[in-house]
C-alpha cells in the first residue's frame, strides 16, 4: 500500500536533515535529571533526525536509568549524583569533540522543546558562510501559559547579556541551542549550574563567535514538565555570574576590543568610520565627548574605564567615544592633570599656590593638598567637559557640511 503525500514529505524531510547533520558533523546532547514523565517521549522525537545522541543522566533518582536501558542506540554519560546542568553540559561536549563532533544541538527533557526544530537550526546553519555561530532558540515569551517569573528572567538576562557583548537578543535563558562544540572548544568554563547557559554565550561572543536567535516552538505542560529551577538560589548565583561578568567587560573586554579595532584600521580610519561615520547624532556624539572627558579629569583613578562606560550604557551614549575620551588624562598627562587641579583649587580657596610643575609631579605630598586637589580637579573635569562636548558639537558640523559641500560638487 503506498503511503500517503504527507508521510513521505515527512520522510523526505527527516531524512535530509540526518544528512546534513552528518554533513555538518553535528549530534544532539540531552541533559537530564529526574525527566522520567517526558524524557522517552524527548529522545523518540530526536532519533527520528539522528542517531549520534548523547544523554548525560546528572544523578537522577527516579526512573531515567531503566528509560536509558531501553535506547540502546543513545550513548550515555551517568553521572554518580547530582551536580547541576551546566557541567552535564559541558561532560557531554566533551564527549561529542572525542567522538570527532563539531556541533552539539542541546535540547531540555523536560518536554517544553520540540524535536521537530532540530530541521530549523540544521537548516539554518547549512545557510550559514561561516560557521563559527552559536544559535538560541528563541520562545515566543508573550504566549499563554508561560510562566510569569520565565518571562521575568528572560528580560532581565536579556538585558545584561546587551550590556556586557552590546548584542541584543529576544531569548538568552532557552536551553534548546546549537553551540559550536569545536569553536568553544579552548574557552575556560568555571559555573556548572543554570548559569553556564549565560556565561558560555558571553565567552562566546567575546570570542569571535556570533550569537544568534532562531524562533523555535515551546510549551508549558505544567501535568508533566518538573522544572528544577530554584528561584532565589539560581537567580543569585546567576546575577553574581553577571556582576562578574559586567565588571570583566568594562575593565577588560571593552578596552581590548577598541584597541584591536584601532590596530587594525588605523587611528586615521577609525576615527573616519567609529566617530564621524557612526550613526548617532551629532547631539549624542558631542555629550560622549563631554562624558568621556567628565570622568577622564575626575579624582577616580583606577575606576574610569568601569564609571564612563557603566554611565555611557546607562544613559545610551556612544561607549566607544566615551571611552576614548576618558583616556585625557592617560599616564603622559598626569602630572600636567594634577598640577592644573591644584592650581584651580588653590585658586578656588583662595589659598597661596607656591610649588613648581616639577614639585607637583615627582615625591608631591598629595595628602596635605588633598582638599585643593579634589575641589579643582572637579572644577577642571566640569569646565573641560563642557568645553570639549561645544567644541566636539561645532566640529563635527564643521565635518557634516564639508561632505555636503563635497557631495554637491
Amino acid at each position: 500500500m503506498e503511503q500517503p503525500n504527507y508521510v513521505k514529505t515527512v520522510s523526505q524531510h527527516t531524512t535530509s536533515t540526518t544528512k546534513a547533520m552528518d554533513q555538518l558533523k553535528c549530534c544532539v546532547i540531552i541533559p537530564t535529571y529526574n525527566n522520567h514523565k517526558t524524557l522517552k517521549k524527548v529522545l523518540e522525537g530526536v532519533l527520528l533526525y539522528t542517531q549520534n545522541v548523547i544523554v548525560v543522566n546528572d544523578g537522577s533518582t527516579d526512573t531515567t536509568s531503566d528509560i536509558l536501558d531501553k535506547f540502546s542506540n543513545i550513548r550515555t554519560i551517568s553521572l554518580p549524583h547530582n551536580i547541576g546542568k551546566g557541567y552535564a553540559l559541558r561532560k557531554g561536549f566533551e564527549l561529542a569533540l572525542e567522538l570527532g563532533f563539531h556541533f552539539a544541538i542541546t535540547i531540555d527533557s523536560d518536554g517544553q522543546h520540540f524535536p521537530d526544530d532540530i530541521p530549523v537550526l540544521i537548516g539554518n546553519l547549512s545557510q550559514e558562510t561561516s560557521k563559527d555561530v552559536l544559535y538560541i532558540g528563541a520562545r515566543n515569551m508573550g504566549q499563554k501559559g508561560v510562566p510569569k517569573k520565565s518571562s521575568f528572567g528572560n528580560k532581565f538576562s536579556n538585558f545584561w547579556f546587551w550590556v556586557e557583548t552590546g548584542i541584543r537578543l529576544q531569548d538568552t535563558q532557552s536551553g534548546y541551542r546549537l553551540y559550536p562544540i569545536l569553536a568553544l572548544k579552548d574557552i575556560k568554563f568555571f559555573t556548572k549550574k543554570f548559569e553556564f547557559e549565560i556565561e558560555a554565550i558571553v565567552k562566546a561572543a567575546w570570542n569571535g563567535i556570533e550569537v544568534k536567535n532562531i524562533p523555535i516552538k515551546v510549551t508549558y505542560d505544567v501535568t508533566e514538565r518538573v522544572s528544577h529551577f530554584r528561584p532565589f538560589t539560581d537567580f543569585s548565583r546567576i546575577s553574581l555570574l553577571n556582576t562578574y561578568l559586567v565588571i570583566l567587560t568594562l575593565l577588560y573586554i571593552f578596552p581590548r576590543d577598541l584597541i584591536r579595532k584601532i590596530k587594525k584600521k588605523g587611528i586615521k580610519r577609525f576615527f573616519h568610520e567609529d566617530f564621524l561615520g557612526s550613526n548617532d547624532s551629532h547631539e549624542k556624539k558631542a555629550l560622549s565627548i563631554a562624558l568621556g572627558v567628565l570622568i577622564g579629569l575626575s579624582p577616580l583613578w583606577g575606576f574610569q574605564t568601569l564609571i564612563v562606560i557603566f554611565l555611557a550604557v546607562l544613559f545610551k551614549l556612544n561607549k566607544t567615544i566615551a571611552f576614548a575620551f576618558s583616556n585625557v588624562s592617560f599616564a603622559p598627562f598626569i602630572p600636567f592633570v594634577l598640577f592644573i587641579s591644584l592650581k584651580i583649587g588653590h585658586w578656588v580657596l583662595g589659598t597661596e599656590f607656591n610649588f613648581t610643575f616639577e614639585e607637583a609631579g615627582a615625591n608631591f605630598e598629595v595628602i596635605k593638598h588633598l582638599k585643593s586637589y579634589i575641589i579643582g580637579s572637579i572644577t577642571l573635569s566640569l569646565i573641560g567637559s563642557f568645553t570639549a562636548g561645544i567644541c566636539g558639537y561645532i566640529i563635527l558640523n564643521i565635518f557634516d557640511r564639508k561632505k555636503i559641500a563635497l557631495k554637491n560638487g
